[in-house]
């Protein structure tokens, strides 16, 4: 297994402030936005995302969730290991907010399907957008495209993306692995 660095510390910053200004631009006071995190990995995205919109940027308070889609997932019976789910924490109405989904890797774009069926369960979004730090752009599966990239990989089937955060891995790092 060889890994390669995609993205180091530095740039990975560079790149969530790069974000954080587009988000800007187009949201302005976040007055009807809202940012959902997609569990497990994209909830660090998004809390990393709220943080320097509102402590740097000032950016008045922004509404963060977290959305589990294990049970919405296509593969969910699929296979014979049991699927952990982790907990969505939505506490508020999403009923005619623009919500942006926030998720570290966009890979077949299956996740994201899943996604847009679950938060039907919380009211019906005027708008819903995407926001990835990594786009793997020649492994979708379904149509789905991102309007926010934080860089765009070209990866083989066989290779891996591997985001780690320092809140929960120590460093804020980006991977390419080969096995």
């Amino acid at each position: 297994m060889s890994q390669k660095v995609l993205l180091n510390s530095k740039e990975v910053t560079i790149i969530l402030h790069r974000l954080a200004c587009q988000l800007i631009e187009k949201h302005l006071d976040f007055s009807d936005t809202i940012l959902i995190g997609i569990q497990p990995r994209g909830v660090f995205l998004a809390e990393r995302l709220k943080q320097i919109l509102e402590s740097e940027y000032k950016t008045p308070e922004i509404s963060l969730g977290y959305l589990d889609i294990t049970f919405f997932r296509d593969d969910f019976r699929r296979t014979e290991k049991p699927l952990e789910a982790n907990r969505t924490q939505i506490n508020f109405i999403v009923e005619n907010k623009k919500v942006i989904f926030i998720d570290d890797v966009l890979f077949t774009g299956r996740s994201i399907r899943s996604a847009l069926t679950a938060i039907q369960s919380f009211g019906r979004p005027s708008e819903i957008e995407l926001l990835v730090l990594i786009d793997r752009r020649f492994s979708r599966n379904l149509p789905i495209q991102p309007d926010y990239r934080g860089r765009q990989v070209d990866a083989i089937n066989d290779e891996k993306v591997k985001v780690s955060w320092k809140e929960n891995d120590g460093e804020d790092v980006v991977h390419l692995v080969t096995n």
